[in-house]
């Protein structure tokens, strides 16, 4: 059972206010035992807490009536398109993606202007493997540079996809990704510094889905019945056109799961798995599966940012801060035909009727599944001895203050100096720190998985036991880090991922020789 003490190691249960309102409230409500939509009313408060946060900071919402609303659950889950490669050799596969502007179906019946991969919003998925290289020509055909950054991925620094290291427009660029990493959801994005945050927000991005062959071996559901769901958030106008303000939660209350708002999935009555990835810029969701009763509903999580635990782990609540990816099956046969289960959001900003629920599973007949979920997933190695330990403190001006800038260690992000000097093979603990007082931040690096240590003292919860590229902090919260570097040799930055942060200058750099 998700206890008390669970949520306070992560956080959720005090100290989060303004961006992320009341946390507290939600999760004592789940401590309680009380329904996911019970503790979806708390987040109701948190999330107008937070929009008159916003507006007493001197946050108005942008000019223009908002977009006619969409029913929730009336329309069906799509997934991304598949992207198949133009050659094939015996070692690699070859693609090729146009970044372009297009005109997507996302508010059924309009046509939104967004930036994709392909003219495809979410942007196509490219299915890897593990010791199997993967070459793709990045062309770009928007009239402004752009740099494409594979999420997760342990690459060399002119494969990275670096914040200064962009494509022209006109231009194109050759990424080559070794896939020398274990299987894992990873994701693309656009990383060019100053403009990533309305770029990800417009439509650069697009799923990378690592298989390996140990993965292969468990029998955990796969073809249709692995399915991602890439998460972001949207403000259109009346023309269902997106509105992009930055550092603006309070107003993108469309849910979109793999593009499309507050979607159904019909499903078999059998194991699925899911793939979850957060690809908002600012908002971070606990989510719960909720029938609309008092009783729990509890998935069994099976892999984080980089790959899958050593072993299930059974949680009501999956915590999925900007840049974060979640594993999780579900077993509908627990469930009995015509069931509908809401997936539920208990985090605010933004009123509950909108951003309190995600999407909803509509349970079939029972079918055959000779799937499983082994007790034993991976074998995470034994930590090594650390030798070096660094502090980082993350903050920004606060709302109200008048400033908009953002902080590692006191200092904005500047692209000419060296933050962080790391001898290559060494591992170090790194404690990283939120300072802000009313804004949630996270913590992302290049380059390196991690382990998390602890958090405020503690053990993680186990789901977080994994391999992490990502780790979100609350106000006040430190987490500690054990980080191995043993690959590539460069400069590589480290940044908050909640992407408004880190174009404000919430960005470093290290680099490893």
């Amino acid at each position: 059972m998700f206890s008390r003490r669970h949520a306070i190691r992560l956080g959720l249960s005090t100290g989060a206010v303004g961006a992320v309102g009341a946390a507290g409230g939600v999760f004592r409500t789940l401590t309680a035992g009380q329904p996911a939509a019970a503790a979806g009313q708390s987040a109701t408060a948190a999330g107008h807490s937070a929009a008159a946060a916003g507006a007493a900071a001197g946050k108005a919402a942008p000019a223009g009536a908002a977009a006619a609303p969409v029913e929730p659950f009336s329309l069906p889950l799509t997934t991304p398109p598949v992207l198949a490669p133009y050659r094939r050799t015996k070692s690699a596969d070859f693609y090729r993606i146009t970044m372009r502007r297009a005109g997507v179906e996302i508010l059924p019946g309009t046509r939104t202007d967004a930036l994709t991969y392909n003219g495809s919003f979410t942007g196509p998925t490219i299915r890897a493997r593990t010791g199997r290289t993967t070459v793709v020509q990045q062309v770009n055909a928007l009239d402004m540079p752009t740099s494409v950054h594979l999420h997760g991925g342990n690459n060399p620094v002119a494969h990275d996809g670096g914040m200064m290291d962009t494509i022209a427009p006109g231009r194109r660029r050759t990424y080559v990704y070794e896939n020398k990493q274990p299987g894992a959801t990873l994701w693309t994005h656009d990383h060019a510094h100053h403009m990533e945050s309305e770029h990800v927000y417009r439509g650069l991005s697009g799923l990378y889905l690592l298989r390996d062959p140990a993965e292969d071996r468990l029998g955990l559901p796969s073809g249709k019945y692995d399915i991602p769901l890439v998460l972001r958030d949207a403000h259109f106008d009346a023309g269902a056109q997106m509105v992009y303000t930055m550092d603006d939660a309070e107003n993108r209350t469309t849910i979109l799961v793999n593009g499309r708002p507050w979607p159904y999935l019909k499903v078999e009555a059998r194991k699925y798995r899911f793939r979850l990835v957060n690809s908002c810029n600012l908002r971070i969701f606990v989510l719960a599966l909720s029938d609309g009763s008092a009783t729990q509903h509890p998935v069994r999580q099976i892999g984080t940012d980089g790959g899958l635990l050593a072993a299930p782990a059974e949680t009501p609540v999956l915590v999925l801060s900007p840049g974060e990816r979640i594993d999780f099956v579900v077993d509908f046969s627990k469930y009995a035909p015509g069931t509908k289960l809401t997936l539920a959001n208990m985090l605010g900003p933004g009123p509950t009727e909108l951003v309190g629920q995600v999407m909803r599973f509509d349970v079939g007949e029972r079918t055959a599944d000779s799937s499983t979920v082994p007790d034993t997933l991976a074998t995470l190695p034994a930590l090594a001895k650390p030798t070096v330990e660094r502090s980082f403190e993350l903050s920004m001006d606060e709302p109200g203050s008048g400033g908009h800038q953002a902080y590692i260690n006191g200092k904005t992000f500047d692209p000419d100096r060296i933050d962080t000097h790391i001898e290559w093979g060494s591992t170090e603990v790194w404690t990283v720190t939120n300072k802000s007082a009313t804004v949630p931040h996270n913590f992302h690096t290049h380059l390196v998985q991690f382990r998390i240590l602890e958090r405020d003292g503690q053990p993680p919860y186990p789901a977080e036991t994994g391999w992490k590229d990502t780790v979100l902090l609350f106000p006040g919260q430190t987490a500690k880090l054990q980080l191995t570097f043993d690959s590539h040799r460069g400069v590589y930055p480290y940044h908050c991922h909640m992407i408004d942060h880190s174009a404000m200058g919430m960005m470093a750099q290290m680099k490893i020789a």
